[in-house]
């Protein structure tokens, strides 16, 4: 294998305990709360549309069960892990990760107010998903895990880079920018636990096919139920999210996620450091946001 042209210098996946964050130039993975209230959120948020509203309702349906997902497949590899610095960014990243759920499921509740019957849908989701985890590896769930993260760092990318998120609703756009700025953070937890319990490129790439498999169903999938709820077809949505893409609130999430995610992926020396976009992170910080705390870092790092 031959080094990663990254700038951070990265240990071999097979030897090497994963490196902490401060080694590779990370900042720390710090937990803070979000408190703003959707209660004034308006059922069309993402630049008045429909369509551009639902694509982002679907995906942020699915992220309470996917993250509580995501630290059920990582802590249970916490033991194993030596790296004092990985080791805390784990626990960080579990605390994150619980915070976003909540968060979303807040959202989920301000949908049912506006009259969307979300329910079913979400006990289905639950339900297979839950029944699929139960049917593969540990080192599987982390696979899936590592490569889930890896497209969640690409919408957040995106959210903090600005574009269409400038259109949205205060409330809406203070939430996607605190969990992207956490993505962004944690992008790496994840994928080098897996690194250092299970380094394999065959194991990664199958984790990679399931997350793009199931993202896409589900989230296509809620997408439309709420599209349809909403009295909007699949072609009227296609024709307003074009008619945004023309007039520069930007909307192409769904290549970027899927198409730029799938092929750096692919490469054997990836790394989500080979992106450097923690200065996104940096510059969300010093413009303040109030509806967002920091909270429990010491607590985190305490277990260093």
């Amino acid at each position: 294998m031959q080094p990663s042209p990254s700038s951070h210098p990265r240990p071999a996946p097979s030897a090497t305990p994963a490196p902490a964050p401060a080694e590779v130039g990370r900042p720390p993975v710090t937990v803070r709360a979000f408190t703003g209230d959707f209660a004034e959120v308006p059922r069309h948020w993402l630049a008045g549309s429909p369509a551009a509203t639902h694509l982002a309702n679907g995906v942020n349906l699915l992220f309470p069960a996917g993250e509580r997902f995501f630290v059920r497949s990582v802590h249970h590899f916490a033991e194993r892990v030596r790296d004092p610095g990985l080791l805390a960014a784990v626990r960080a990243f579990s605390q994150q990760e619980g915070r976003h759920a909540h968060a979303h499921d807040r959202v989920a509740d301000t949908l049912r107010a506006q009259g969307f019957e979300i329910d079913d849908f979400l006990a289905w989701y639950t339900r297979t998903s839950r029944r699929f985890e139960s049917w593969i590896s540990p080192e599987l769930r982390l696979a899936v895990t590592a490569a889930s993260e890896h497209f969640t760092a690409i919408m957040a990318e995106d959210a903090l880079r600005g574009g269409v998120i400038d259109h949205a609703d205060p409330a809406m756009r203070a939430l996607l920018a605190w969990h992207a700025a956490e993505e962004i953070e944690h992008k790496a937890v994840a994928f080098d636990v897996l690194r250092q319990v299970a380094p394999s490129y065959r194991l990664r790439v199958t984790g990679l096919a399931f997350a793009t498999l199931f993202l896409g169903a589900y989230w296509a999938l809620a997408t439309r139920m709420l599209l349809r709820q909403d009295g909007v077809s699949v072609p009227a949505a296609l024709r307003q999210l074009r008619a945004l893409r023309a007039g520069q609130a930007d909307v192409g999430i769904l290549r970027r996620v899927f198409a730029r995610g799938i092929r750096d992926y692919l490469r054997r020396d990836f790394h989500p450091d080979d992106s450097d976009t923690y200065h996104l992170v940096a510059a969300w910080a010093a413009r303040g946001e109030p509806r967002v705390t920091e909270v429990a870092a010491r607590r985190a790092d305490a277990h260093a």
